[in-house]
């Protein structure tokens, strides 16, 4: 079999064919999956919710500025630099139109409400984070740069006629700007357009660094054994503010070395060394088992438990946005 996406020399997370967490597979076999699906224990979602007003955000932005757009799209804008994460304007979720996750939330930002598009930062290739249809719109309207972990600059540029692509390997860093850079950092998950092409391209999250702030985005992420957040933290010192899951969670023996719990978040806010928290990856599209509403009392919860402030991890909705 040969790696469809990617070349390159073996490395502790890469095998000659398949990229790992370090050596370790979280690949769910058929059974697997259909033992899932069959036991029957999803908590019905409303087809729609009582939607906030969209943001509409500043062509530009000095401070740290960052808008949610829903599910693991944000809009970040810093030291006069916009940078979009995992851009989903489109009503599903799916390799196909007409089935798969439908948007239950409007975009926090209506797409021709966006200030010009410098760069969009993609974590991993799964189609909640990797929408073509959205990528295409905004080459065509912004034409900015593609920011993504190995193997992805592929298929953008097999689906994106003209993308300019920067692609990067864990602790790689890209200058996006003469005052951002971005640091792709390890994340405990996986990839797969298709059945046959699973962890053929590279997962990651980011850090981006100006000379004011530090931000922490972990991208889809289990927790694993909280070793590569730890290290995080001591490498950068701690951030401002850190982008990190509370949803896609149950139930824990499936979902657990792939998504993190609100619990698993709040020891990662606290392994990272961030300041404050976001939390994204949860309502707009109904992926897994628990109530929609269920992340945000979770994190309530696990919040309580660990002795911290809930003003300090704050569950994102759309059209939602903080100013540092």
């Amino acid at each position: 079999m040969k790696n469809p996406y990617y070349t390159g020399p073996v490395t502790d997370h890469f095998d000659g064919l398949r990229f790992s967490n370090s050596g370790k597979s979280s690949d769910k076999s058929l059974r697997t999956v259909l033992r899932w699906r069959m036991a029957g224990e999803a908590k019905p979602w409303p087809k729609g919710r009582a939607a906030l007003p969209p943001d509409r955000p500043p062509q530009r932005s000095e401070a740290l500025r960052l808008s949610f757009v829903g599910h693991a799209s944000f809009l970040l804008q810093v030291a006069g630099f916009n940078i979009l994460f995992d851009p989903v304007w489109s009503e599903r979720v799916s390799p196909f139109r007409r089935i798969g996750p439908k948007r239950i939330d409007p975009p926090g930002i209506a797409f021709e409400d966006l200030p010009p598009i410098d760069a969009v930062l993609l974590t991993h290739n799964h189609y909640d984070h990797m929408d073509l249809d959205t990528l295409r719109r905004l080459q065509a309207a912004h034409r900015p740069r593609f920011v993504t972990p190995l193997g992805n600059d592929t298929i953008l540029r097999r689906a994106i006629e003209g993308a300019e692509t920067t692609v990067g390997d864990w602790g790689g860093t890209v200058a996006l700007s003469d005052r951002v850079n971005a640091v792709f950092t390890p994340a405990n998950h996986w990839s797969a357009r298709s059945i046959r092409d699973r962890r053929m391209a590279l997962w990651s999250g980011f850090v981006i660094q100006t000379a004011e702030r530090r931000l922490y985005h972990s991208g889809d992420t289990g927790y694993g054994d909280g070793s590569i957040f730890r290290a995080i933290g001591e490498t950068f010192g701690g951030f401002d503010l850190a982008l990190l899951p509370i949803g896609a969670y149950e139930p824990r023996w499936f979902m657990g070395d792939q998504h993190a719990s609100p619990a698993d978040s709040v020891q990662i806010l606290e392994d990272v060394r961030a300041a404050r928290a976001l939390g994204f990856h949860w309502g707009t599209f109904n992926l897994s088992d628990e109530g929609l509403e269920q992340p945000v009392a979770d994190l309530a919860a696990a919040l309580d438990a660990a002795g911290l402030d809930g003003s300090r991890f704050q569950p994102m909705r759309p059209g939602e946005h903080v100013s540092l």
